[in-house]
């Protein structure tokens, strides 16, 4: 499993217009090959009547899953840069569809790369991005009177609090980076002199908006 990844933050569209054509870009996850053509399908019965629906998708954690589809636009010139876009921003599991009405002035091979280029960009962007990391969840339980310099010390950390559960003790949930699970039990230990119990939870991503 890779450590930390950037993928689309959730289901998105986003319309421009050029030269009266309209560009509907429509932006999702997708983290199998299935996934992405069943949306790619859902898109084009949506937009049965559009002159184009072009598409790409990046997949994997190597990006060993790649395709681009042009749907009947000059070659290369539709899907090529959609696809492009994804491996510019370094994107991965993500599908895009570019739905094309043509509003009747023809934009040349340079002018359809651009428009496409631009749609997903902008696409994107409207979606959002996010980035994954891998952490552990660690398992803080402490006394209540613990609580109010722990919580207070994450809060202004590094770290993200998962949950808290006020129960006989406290236990605090916390996201750590796999590479500082050990940096982070040791600071827990230290900031309540060795009073609480730490215990290692499940491996999941957390996941957290990317600004550029």
């Amino acid at each position: 499993m890779l450590s930390r990844y950037y993928t689309v933050k959730t289901l998105g569209e986003h319309e421009i217009n050029i030269q009266k054509s309209r560009f509907i870009a429509h932006i999702n996850r997708a983290e199998t090959e299935l996934e992405a053509q069943d949306f790619i399908q859902a898109i084009k019965k949506q937009h049965w009547n559009a002159t184009h629906n072009c598409s790409a998708y990046l997949i994997g954690e190597h990006d060993h899953i790649q395709k681009a589809n042009d749907d009947g636009e000059p070659s290369g010139t539709a899907g090529v840069p959609i696809l492009e876009v994804l491996k510019k921003r370094k994107l991965k599991d993500t599908v895009v569809v570019i739905t094309r009405y043509f509003g009747g002035i023809k934009l040349g091979a340079g002018g359809l790369i651009r428009a496409y280029g631009k749609a997903t960009s902008e696409g994107l962007d409207a979606a959002g991005i996010v980035e994954r990391r891998l952490s552990q969840i660690i398992h803080v339980k402490i006394d209540y009177t613990w609580l109010g310099k722990i919580e207070k010390e994450l809060r202004a950390s590094e770290y993200t609090i998962k949950e808290i559960h006020y129960l006989d003790v406290v236990e605090v949930e916390t996201f750590v980076d796999e590479s500082q699970v050990q940096v982070f039990m040791d600071w827990m230990v230290e900031l309540t002199n060795g009073q609480c119990k730490l215990t290692k939870g499940d491996t999941i991503y957390l996941e957290e908006d990317f600004k550029k």
